[in-house]
């Protein structure tokens, strides 16, 4: 089997954005390829928020050409769907899988608030290839809506 072009892509990465969802407020890291964290942040679902996510990737690479992917807990909620408005990678990873991931890194199983967003962002960078980035966000009623 041969490398394809997506895999060269992630192969490239060097830096990975984890956003841990919760009814309040989101946790934001963004780390480098050997997960040293860059920044950490907490973010809402306000314009000037999620204006301030944009700022803190683009301060780490971050550009049309080259987006940093997401990983967040939920493709659900403006958040999520503000996201997907780009060109951007965004991957939804199931809470569950999250929770086994927290469990196999950390002798805590509850959530941590601002570690939480840790769990996505090394999910991206250790196991980005099993995991399926979200389609670009569509009007209701779109042939190819997904919510």
């Amino acid at each position: 089997m041969t490398c394809t072009n997506e895999r060269t892509w992630e192969d490239s990465l060097t830096v990975f954005c984890g956003i841990g969802w919760a009814e309040r407020h989101h946790d934001v890291a963004v780390i480098d390829d050997t997960s040293t964290l860059l920044v950490e942040a907490r973010i809402t679902d306000d314009v000037a928020r999620y204006n301030k996510l944009l700022d803190l990737l683009a301060e780490h690479g971050d550009s049309p050409v080259t987006p940093i992917p997401v990983a967040i807990e939920t493709s659900h909620g403006p958040l999520a769907a503000a996201l997907r408005r780009d060109s951007r990678k965004v991957f939804a990873i199931n809470p569950r899988a999250a929770a086994r991931y927290r469990d196999r890194h950390g002798v805590s199983r509850k959530k941590s608030g601002p570690g939480d967003a840790l769990v996505p962002a090394n999910i991206l960078r250790t196991d980005m290839h099993a995991h399926l980035p979200l389609g670009p966000r569509r009007c209701a009623g779109s042939p190819r809506y997904r919510p």
